[in-house]
């Protein structure tokens, strides 16, 4: 544990020794400036998780319902702060003050921009407030963990992955569409990074190359219009899509252009419901499978700690990530690329969807060629 929660453990007992009334205040929601780490013993506290936007559908239906869920199991009187800035920075900036205001003493936070969401973390650390950066790195800043996967390492996969298919189909020195997601975020360099060291090295042309606003799938189905117009219909082979999202505008494209999306390989990330769908009835070849249920579990389990005072669960922290400021301590969870063969093994066996959720309607009878249960 590093020295400044170290000074505030220390802090805790000395405040238990001198006046145990101090001690039956801590956590409550009238606690000066609500920072600090929390009470160093079994209580509760109030954790703020900042999460950035709702396009992208992991956010609802996975993060927040998993975190809640854990921390509600490890910690039954802790009190979360919640919000979603819909993709907007400034909307996060007042969240993080209001959850700051509202006696968070651990922050989660999932930023919209890295630069802006500095003066979140800024804030929340003239309140004493650990900040866990969560899923995307927030830089240059002073945090005290970062959860995420290994975003390089997730451009590559998914690099890897469509170079392979094209070699297969014999089309290893065709040229590509490459999609990229938002300017502003962190990981989607890294995930551009990772690709980039894949596919420089292949016989591949980048025919078309986009950074994606907000990782927007209307804005990716406008890139993807744009790219068709520019090559022609048979101008391109297969298509880099950094997410799910970027992937379902690009198939939305290609089939308003009457083009075949089974004939052009796209890759993605996030293994979203529609995403799954997509690559059963051989619209979308791959997506990344990040476990995010244990992700944000690992998150939950953090912020409980620092509510707590405690160090993190032994062997939770397996890495370090220099952000620019620090080398911050890491969890890193690993990825699997899914296709149509391993469906089933991945996110049906892990039980991130459910055969019913993904076998409805015209997708039935793909579940079934693919052996879904």
């Amino acid at each position: 544990m590093r020295k400044r929660r170290w000074r505030l453990s220390m802090l805790a007992v000395v405040a238990v020794l001198g006046a145990g009334v101090l001690l039956a205040a801590c956590g409550d929601d009238d606690d000066d400036g609500g920072g600090g780490g929390g009470d160093g013993g079994g209580g509760g506290g109030s954790i703020a998780l900042l999460l950035p936007e709702s396009k992208t559908a992991r956010y609802e239906s996975q993060d927040r319902p998993n975190f809640e869920r854990k921390v509600g199991e490890l910690c039954p009187d802790c009190e979360i702060i919640y919000s979603n800035a819909d993709q907007d920075a400034a909307k996060q900036q007042q969240q993080g003050e209001a959850a700051i205001t509202q006696g968070a003493e651990v922050m989660v936070l999932d930023p919209v921009d890295a630069a802006s969401a500095g003066a979140i973390v800024t804030r929340a650390k003239q309140s004493d407030i650990p900040v866990i950066s969560y899923d995307r790195l927030l830089t240059d800043v002073d945090i005290d963990y970062y959860i995420s996967f290994d975003s390089v390492r997730v451009g590559e996969v998914q690099a890897e992955a469509l170079v392979e298919k094209l070699e297969g189909d014999g089309n290893g020195d065709g040229t590509i569409v490459q999609i990229n997601g938002a300017p502003t975020d962190n990981n989607a360099k890294l995930f551009k990074q990772g690709a980039e060291s894949v596919l420089n090295k292949s016989d591949l042309k980048i025919g078309k190359e986009y950074d994606t606003p907000d990782w927007s799938p209307d804005e990716a189905q406008q890139e993807m219009e744009q790219a068709i117009t520019d090559l022609g219909a048979d101008g391109f082979v297969g298509v880099y899509a950094a997410n799910d999202g970027t992937a379902g505008g690009a198939i939305a494209a290609m089939k308003s252009a009457g083009i075949n999306p089974s004939t052009r390989p796209t890759t993605g990330q996030d293994a979203e419901l529609a995403a799954i769908q997509r690559i059963l009835v051989d619209e979308q070849y791959m997506t990344v499978y990040k476990p995010i249920k244990p992700e944000a579990e690992a998150a939950a389990e953090l912020a409980v700690a620092l509510v707590r005072g405690e160090d993190p669960p032994s062997g939770l922290v397996n890495s370090e990530t220099d952000n620019g400021q620090e080398q911050v301590p890491t969890v890193l969870i690993k990825t699997v690329a899914v296709t149509k063969d391993n469906v089933q093994d991945t996110v049906i066996k892990d039980g991130f969807w459910k055969a019913s959720e993904v076998c409805t309607g015209r997708y039935a009878r793909a579940c079934q060629q693919a052996g879904i249960e």
